[in-house]
């Protein structure tokens, strides 16, 4: 792992969250499980906005923590959509922390891939509207 200082995406986190104690181990260290269901959450934002609808985790096709997050850490996640399927939409997540008291010090320390499927209303898969009946826009 490389310490390297980062700078935040151009754009705006779908996601910001403050690890407390509880997401921690004696040591202070966050545990990987609690910042993977924070991707998935993050990455199912965009996928459920272009699906118009109820959306699954089909696959994580990747997931690489770069560094470790801390209680107290600033965690600004950041989805888009990388490649669409028929019914599937795959988002790439990118995860910078910024350790507070130290406003200077971003780290980038997770990266990840997931494929989201959409779903009707039995939860089977069903076909992505066009774009243009998808009435939601992010920048």
């Amino acid at each position: 792992m490389s310490s390297t200082v980062a700078t935040l995406p151009q754009g705006t986190p779908v996601l910001r969250v403050v690890p407390q104690p509880s997401s921690a181990n004696i040591h202070g260290d966050v545990f990987g499980g609690w910042i993977m269901s924070h991707v998935d959450i993050a990455g199912s934002i965009p996928a459920s906005q272009r699906a118009n609808g109820r959306v699954v985790t089909f696959a994580v096709d990747s997931f690489t923590f770069k560094q470790p997050v801390f209680i107290g850490d600033l965690l600004s996640f950041y989805a888009e959509i990388i490649r669409e399927g028929n019914t599937s939409i795959k988002v790439k997540v990118e995860v910078f922390a910024q350790r507070m008291g130290l406003l200077a010090d971003i780290v980038k320390v997770t990266d990840a891939t997931l494929t989201f499927v959409a779903t009707d209303d039995n939860r089977s898969p069903r076909a992505l509207p066009s774009k243009s009946a998808t009435s939601f826009q992010t920048e």
